[in-house]
């Protein structure tokens, strides 16, 4: 059987304080990576994340970092430079997922999920770059969205950035390529963490969700980061741009 093996690899994990960005950042870890998270307020469950990787043998650091913000972004690349050497693997997970209806959203809730879910993606792939081009070898990984391949009403904003996501993994992956550096993407659908916990709190809802899905449940966290994990790996070595779509079979797109 075919082991992934990350040792050695150093992996750089946004929002992994939570949800799917923890998930990765512990299954990165099993695979012999050592992980930096970041996250932006909750320093408690960042370093409960870090903890519980460290306990696996390998190294972990949780730095905090607003990710729409250029300058903290590129301390927090050179501080995990300074320390780990390189960084062989991104993983952009940091996002935000409100409600907000056209007509009634307002500027700011607009510019807050773009900047986070974009200009925050845009941020950490321009400043690990460099490093990686320099090494001739990385993988850098999104987190998009089903949303960003149909579209989601009430979440317009949320659509357009994981559609600019996707649109943007497409521009840089031809491009990084021939570098050594390989950028792809992760679409999830439905997945039950915090995030979507008011949701799938709504026994209804839950319901009606569910039943879109062929497999008839949301993702676990885990089952997303196994497509992490899976273009992590000298697996993926041959995928360039692409989206691997993870929703249960509720969404079928390219």
């Amino acid at each position: 059987m075919t082991r992934i093996d990350l040792l050695g690899q150093t992996a750089l994990v946004t929002g992994g304080s939570r949800g799917i960005g923890a998930a990765s950042a512990r299954l990165l870890a099993e695979a012999g990576a050592n992980v930096v998270i970041t996250y932006q307020r909750d320093r408690r469950a960042a370093r409960t994340v870090c903890s519980a990787i460290e306990a696996s043998g390998v190294r972990c650091r949780a730095v905090r970092c607003n990710t729409a913000r250029a300058s903290e972004v590129r301390a927090c690349v050179r501080s995990v430079l300074r320390e780990f050497g390189r960084i062989d693997i991104l993983v952009n997970n940091a996002g935000v997922w409100k409600q907000g209806a056209i007509g009634a959203m307002t500027e700011r809730q607009w510019d807050e999920t773009l900047d986070i879910n974009l200009k925050g993606t845009f941020l950490f792939t321009n400043a690990v770059v460099p490093s990686m081009k320099q090494h001739r070898s990385g993988r850098i990984i999104m987190i998009a969205s089903t949303a960003g391949q149909r579209g989601e009403a009430f979440h317009a904003h949320y659509a357009a950035s994981k559609g600019g996501v996707i649109a943007f993994t497409k521009s840089i992956g031809p491009e990084l390529a021939p570098f050594g550096v390989i950028a792809n993407c992760v679409a999830p659908g439905w997945v039950e963490t915090d995030m979507t916990a008011e949701t799938f709190g709504d026994r209804r809802q839950a319901a009606e969700i569910r039943r879109t899905i062929p497999r008839g449940r949301a993702a676990t966290p885990e089952e997303i980061a196994g497509a992490v994990l899976f273009l992590a790996s000298d697996l993926s070595s041959h995928l360039v741009g692409s989206t691997v779509s993870v929703n249960g079979g509720s969404v079928l797109s390219n």
